[in-house]
C-alpha cells in the first residue's frame, strides 16, 4: 500500500518525515520546482506502507472571473457581483500541482498535513481536489498537529481524521465575497477618480471590507485630534514631607472645570487647613502573571515592545515554527490543556545563559500552573518555545523567541505579591488619598522584563492623627488630545471589533500601508489625506450601514464561524451579503460626487468631471495583474492589432 503525505510547507514535510522515518529516508527532487519527495517504509496504525511525504506552498488554487471579465473596462464593475468565477492552479504551482497527480495516481491513501486551522483546511481541500484529477478512488484523511514534535506527529498519524467540509465551506465564501466585493469597489474608485483627478493617475485605489474599518479606525483618532477643543481645568494639590520623604495626596475631586467653584474649595482648604487621617489600610496586593500566548497579543505586543511591525513578526514567527522552534504562531487559545507537559518544555529552556537559571528555579518547586483564559479554539495550544534556538539565529529572530520564551516562563509563575497601603486625609470636609506600594515577591516580574510594577514607599500614619500640610496649592491645567494610534492600538481595535481573524490582523494594516492609505512616524500611525478623503467621502453618503465602521465585518466574521458550527448555510450567507454590499455600492455609485468632492477637499485639487462624459468602458488604457508577478501593470492600445504593456507598478 502506498501512502502519500502533503504538508502546506516544505519544512513541515521535512520535519514530518524525520520523525516518522526515524532519520531514514530517500529524497526525490521534483525537476521543474525542487520540492523534494521523501520515500520510506512506514507501519501505519498496524498496516505496513510505503510512505512518500511532499508539499506544497500554500493555496494551490487562484480564483478569478472568466476572461471576459478581466479587463478593468470590460463591463461596469456592478457586473462582477454575479459574474461567473473560475478556479485555476496558480502558474507558480503548475508544476506542485503535477508532482500531486504523478504521486496520488498509484496511491491508496492521501493524508493532509496542512495547518490546522479554516485557511489550512480549505488548502487541503485544494490538494484533495488536485490528487483526485488522476485517482478518484483514493481515501482521504487530515492529520490534526500543532507542532513538529516527536509525540504530537506520531499521535496525529494514529488519530487521522476526515477534512473539515464546514472549515472549507467557510472559506470559500469568504473568498468569494472578498473577490466580489474587493474586485468591484476597487475598479469603481480606481476608474472614476484617477479619470477625474490627474494626480492619482497610475494608482490603484483599492477597496477590502477589512482595509476601510481599519483605516477608519486611524482616520477616526486623527480627526478626533484635529478636533480637539482644550478645555482648562483646576485642582487642589496637597503634599506632607515625613520622615525625609514627601507624600503626595490626590484630591478626591480630582479636576474642576470651573475656576471659581474650585477656588471657592481651596479657600475653605487653607482656612482650615488642619489635615485628619481618617483611615490608614494595609492589605496583599498582587499583580497576576500574564496569560498564555495567543497570535494577537504576539502581534500586539510583540510590536510594542520589540518595535518590529505586526507583519514581520508573524514573518519571523513562522519561520520559527517551520523550523520546529516554537508552536504553531495561529492560535486563539489561552489556556493549556491539565494534561500539557509543560516541565519538559521548561526543561530545554535550563541550558540557556540569559534564563537558565530562572527555569530551573520553576523545576525546582517554584512553578505554578497557568493562568486559563476565557478562549479555546480546539485546534492549537497557546504558542510556546518547543527547542532551544540556536546562536545563528537572526537578531530579529532572537528578539522574537525570546518574548515568546519569557512569556512561556512567566506563565509558569507566580503572581507578584505586594502590599498596598492607602491614606486617607480630610481638609474642611474635602478627602484626599496617597496610594503606597512594597513589594515583596517579584516572581514573574523577574522574567518578565516587558511589564513594571512601581515601587512607591510610603510613611506609617495613624488613624485620628493630625498635621499640618507642608504644600497645599491650587493648580491649573489644559485637557490634551488623545495620542495618534500606534500598531499596537490598531490591533487592539480591530480585534474588539471583530476585524479580521488573528491570523490576518497584521495583512490589513499592512495593506493599507501598502495602498499609501496611512504612513508611521515615530511608532505613530496617520493617515495620508487620500486615506482621509475616502473616509470621509464614504461618510458623507447616508446609508443605514457604514463600510468605513467595523459593524458588517464583524457580522460577517461571526456568520463565518457559523458556518464552521453548522449553525448557518453557506449559500445563505453568501446571498445575504452579496446582497447588501451590492445595495450599498448601488448607493456609492449614485453619489460618487460626494466622495470626489471629499477628495478635493483633502488633496486640494480639481476633479475633472468633464472627463466622466466619456465612456468608463472603453479598452483604451487597461489594468490587471500582472501574469508574472503580484503587482499591477497597464495595457495601452496603440492601434486596432498593437497593445504595448507598460510595466508600470501602480501603487
Amino acid at each position: 500500500m502506498k501512502v502519500l503525505c502533503v504538508a502546506e510547507k516544505p519544512s513541515i514535510a521535512k520535519g514530518i518525515t524525520t520523525i516518522l522515518s526515524n532519520g531514514r529516508w530517500e529524497a526525490r527532487r521534483n525537476r521543474r520546482d525542487g520540492m523534494i519527495n521523501y520515500c520510506f517504509p512506514y507501519n501505519l496504525n498496524g498496516e505496513n506502507c510505503d510512505m512518500v511525504v511532499t508539499a506544497v506552498a500554500g493555496h494551490l488554487m487562484s480564483y478569478d472571473f472568466t476572461p471576459q471579465y478581466n479587463s478593468w473596462y470590460s463591463c461596469p464593475p456592478s457586473k462582477l457581483f454575479e459574474a461567473p468565477i473560475i478556479r485555476n492552479i496558480y502558474k507558480n504551482a503548475k508544476s506542485i500541482a503535477e508532482n500531486l497527480r504523478k504521486e496520488s495516481r498509484d496511491a491508496q491513501k492521501l493524508i493532509i498535513w496542512t495547518d490546522c486551522d479554516r485557511e489550512g483546511e480549505n488548502i487541503g481541500s485544494e490538494i484533495s481536489d488536485v490528487c483526485k484529477e488522476n485517482n478518484r478512488y483514493i481515501d482521504v484523511y487530515r492529520a490534526r498537529f500543532s507542532v513538529v514534535q516527536d509525540r504530537e506527529i506520531r499521535n496525529a498519524c494514529r488519530r487521522l481524521v476526515r477534512l473539515d467540509e464546514k472549515q472549507i465551506d467557510a472559506v470559500n465564501v469568504r473568498i468569494e465575497l472578498d473577490l466580489r466585493i474587493g474586485a468591484s469597489f476597487t475598479r469603481f474608485q480606481t476608474l472614476n477618480f484617477t479619470k477625474l483627478f490627474n494626480d492619482l493617475k497610475g494608482k490603484v485605489i483599492s477597496f477590502g471590507t477589512c482595509q476601510f474599518p481599519t483605516l477608519g479606525f486611524v482616520v477616526e483618532r486623527y480627526l478626533q485630534i484635529q478636533n480637539f477643543v482644550s478645555e482648562d481645568f483646576w485642582k487642589i494639590e496637597v503634599s506632607h514631607e515625613r520622615n525625609n520623604g514627601s507624600v503626595s495626596f490626590v484630591w478626591k475631586r480630582d479636576k474642576l472645570f470651573d475656576r471659581f467653584i474650585c477656588f471657592i474649595y481651596y479657600e475653605k482648604c487653607m482656612k482650615n487647613c488642619l489635615a485628619k487621617v481618617i483611615s490608614m489600610t494595609q492589605k496583599p496586593k498582587s499583580k497576576w502573571k500574564p496569560l498564555p500566548l495567543t497570535t494577537i497579543d504576539l502581534i500586539k505586543l510583540g510590536s510594542k515592545f520589540l518595535k518590529i511591525s505586526s507583519d514581520e513578526i508573524m514573518k519571523i514567527a513562522e519561520q520559527l515554527y517551520n523550523q520546529g522552534y516554537i508552536s504553531y504562531p495561529r492560535t486563539e487559545t489561552d489556556q493549556f490543556k491539565d494534561d500539557f507537559d509543560l516541565n519538559s518544555l521548561i526543561q530545554i529552556q535550563t541550558n540557556s545563559n540569559t534564563w537558565g537559571n530562572y527555569a530551573q528555579s520553576l523545576l525546582q518547586g517554584k512553578f505554578v500552573k497557568p493562568r486559563k483564559g476565557k478562549n479555546n479554539d480546539q485546534a492549537h495550544p497557546p504558542i510556546h518555545p518547543t527547542k532551544a534556538l540556536p546562536d545563528s539565529a537572526s537578531v530579529k529572530e532572537k528578539k522574537v523567541y525570546e518574548f515568546i520564551v519569557r512569556r512561556f516562563l512567566a506563565c509558569c509563575s507566580d503572581d507578584a505579591k505586594g502590599s498596598e497601603t492607602v491614606v486617607t486625609i480630610n481638609i474642611a470636609d474635602e478627602i484626599f488619598t496617597a496610594n503606597g506600594l512594597m513589594i515583596i515577591e517579584e516572581n514573574y516580574l523577574k522574567i518578565y522584563v516587558y511589564e513594571k510594577w512601581g515601587e512607591k514607599s510610603i510613611p506609617l500614619y495613624q488613624e485620628g492623627e493630625t498635621f499640618i500640610p507642608t504644600k497645599m496649592q491650587m493648580t491649573a491645567g489644559k485637557t490634551t488630545p488623545p495620542k495618534p494610534l500606534t500598531e499596537p492600538d490598531l490591533i487592539g481595535l480591530m480585534d474588539k471589533n471583530g476585524i479580521g481573524t488573528d491570523a490576518t490582523i497584521h495583512e490589513h494594516i499592512k495593506k493599507i500601508k501598502d495602498r499609501e492609505y496611512i504612513y508611521e512616524e515615530r511608532h505613530y500611525l496617520y493617515p495620508t489625506t487620500l486615506g482621509v478623503a475616502l473616509i470621509e467621502g464614504y461618510n458623507s453618503v447616508e446609508s443605514n450601514v457604514s463600510l468605513t465602521k467595523p459593524n458588517l465585518r464583524k457580522m460577517l466574521e461571526e456568520s463565518l464561524q457559523n458556518i464552521c458550527k453548522g449553525q448557518q448555510n453557506k449559500n445563505d450567507v453568501l446571498r445575504n451579503d452579496l446582497t447588501l454590499y451590492k445595495n450599498m455600492f448601488e448607493k456609492i455609485n449614485r453619489e460618487e460626487k460626494k466622495i470626489s468632492q471629499a477628495i478635493e477637499k483633502y488633496l486640494k485639487i480639481k476633479a475633472d468631471y468633464a472627463a466622466l462624459n466619456e465612456s468608463k468602458y472603453q479598452n483604451k488604457e487597461i489594468i490587471v495583474p500582472c501574469p508574472l508577478c503580484d503587482e499591477f501593470i497597464t495595457l495601452y492600445h496603440i492601434s486596432n492589432d498593437n497593445i504595448l504593456i507598460v510595466l508600470k507598478k501602480n501603487i
